[in-house]
């Protein structure tokens, strides 16, 4: 037993993706014996867009059931059926949430007539309902109203049940450990299965072949199958629009991180947040106290007139403190590490020399900071190699700053003599310094900077 069904819905509103109509037709595979289609009241506004292709406003439900009111009505015509739905995923998704938010939960066997079609009836331009419908004679009114659409569904699926070879695509797609029936309709299996399972970067595009979604992983054919079991609106959505997906190897997280944040900069994908949250910066700096005692300090940087350097997180600029005050014997108490009206007594750091118990001669203190402040400003015109994976085993990567500032990545055979930095630069791939990439490179190099992968090999 079957039950086709398709819904209208407020689109990708503040309070998500709510029904506004609902039509669910039952099928033995032959005929129909049930029938039940309802307006639904969102209890939120319907965007004027959506009216506009529906047809559907705010007075004509303002009088109709709600979900919750036709729920047991959808249970009992959907009992013990295979739900049903031209671009399944969207469909089952929303009506999953609906129950979700009144405590119900709805678990059904699923197909999908765009994936069917495509295996059944191969080599059309388009399976988009009004297509596919016009291109093998089936007809199509109310278009875009949800008994309209699901009609034109019944009689398409009636059509796919009785081509050859049905029954085998079927019991295909419903085996629930078949991978493909997970898949985004409009995508072809064959290009899911040449996404390797490598660090890279990965585009979505939608049938135009524009690119709507821009991802990092490190595993690229397991990051991308999660979005198709991801059932949050917005992942439904963005997979129902995705018909074809790109991917570039990156050999590491690392370089996948910084290809992801050129990419969605360049690009603009609109699945993508773009990155415009506001990275809220720290900065390092010094100040003379009235004992004339030097000291670091650390605070956001609208509060530092003169940075000596700057973070993306106040826990990387604590780290960094941290490991300047032990570098050259500072006192926690003065680099602001501890919070206190005594003596340091840091649990950690122990190469104090006594300057907070009177110990060290102030101008003896003060020389040390001066030194430290002087390597953290010598470290700013450094010139630093990354060194990570390549995409395959001949290969290493590099990331390639200077004074401070990001200049792109690059891919060098490991037989290669590389022996200055010239050499290097001719493999480098330019890309733009942002914060997002310092943000990157900042924490990573704190990281991994004590073993091996990160090295100051020249001074300007």
């Amino acid at each position: 037993m079957y039950t086709i069904i398709d819904i209208e819905t407020t689109g990708n509103g503040i309070k998500g993706n709510k029904i506004t109509e609902i039509a669910i037709f039952k099928f033995d595979g032959e005929q129909i014996i049930d029938e039940f289609t309802s307006l639904v009241n969102p209890l939120c506004p319907i965007p004027q867009f959506i009216t506009g292709l529906t047809g559907i406003d705010d007075q004509l439900v303002q009088h109709a059931p709600t979900f919750s009111d036709i729920s047991d009505k959808i249970l009992e015509i959907t009992k013990s059926s295979i739900f049903v739905a031209h671009a399944v995923n969207f469909d089952y998704g929303v009506i999953k949430e609906e129950f979700r938010q009144i405590g119900v939960d709805f678990s059904k066997k699923k197909l999908c007539t765009v994936r069917l079609s495509r295996k059944l009836i191969p080599g059309l331009q388009s399976y988009s309902l009004g297509k596919l419908c016009s291109a093998i004679s089936i007809p199509l009114t109310d278009r875009h109203r949800a008994r309209g659409d699901a009609h034109a569904t019944v009689l398409l699926f009636q059509k796919l049940i009785n081509t050859p070879d049905s029954e085998v695509v079927f019991q295909k797609f419903l085996n629930s450990r078949n991978q493909e029936a997970t898949l985004p309709p409009h995508l072809s299996k064959s290009v899911f299965d040449g996404i390797p399972q490598k660090p890279g970067v990965y585009y979505f595009k939608n049938q135009k072949g524009d690119i709507i979604y821009v991802g990092k992983a490190i595993n690229l054919k397991k990051r991308v199958l999660s979005h198709f079991y991801d059932k949050s609106t917005k992942e439904i959505q963005m997979c129902s629009e995705t018909a074809d997906i790109d991917f570039e190897l990156s050999g590491n997280e690392l370089v996948a991180l910084l290809m992801e944040s050129a990419e969605i900069k360049k690009r603009f994908p609109p699945y993508n947040r773009a990155q415009k949250r506001i990275v809220k910066q720290y900065a390092i700096f010094a100040y003379e106290d009235r004992k004339g005692i030097l000291h670091l300090a650390f605070n956001a940087i609208k509060g530092v007139p003169n940075p000596l350097k700057i973070f993306y997180n106040q826990t990387d600029c604590r780290i960094y403190l941290k490991e300047i005050c032990k570098a050259f014997a500072l006192c926690p108490k003065y680099c602001h590490l501890q919070q206190t009206n005594e003596a340091c007594s840091h649990h950690e750091i122990t190469s104090c020399e006594g300057v907070c118990r009177d110990n060290e001669p102030v101008l003896e203190y003060n020389k040390k900071v001066e030194a430290a402040m002087a390597k953290i400003k010598a470290m700013q015109s450094e010139v630093t190699i990354i060194k990570e994976k390549g995409r395959n085993e001949d290969e290493h990567a590099v990331i390639l700053i200077t004074e401070g500032m990001y200049r792109g990545y690059g891919f060098i055979d490991q037989e290669l003599e590389i022996s200055t930095i010239e050499d290097i630069e001719a493999f480098i791939v330019p890309q733009k310094n942002t914060i997002e990439t310092e943000r990157i490179l900042n924490s990573y190099i704190l990281k991994n900077e004590k073993v091996g992968k990160v090295e100051t090999v020249f001074e300007t």
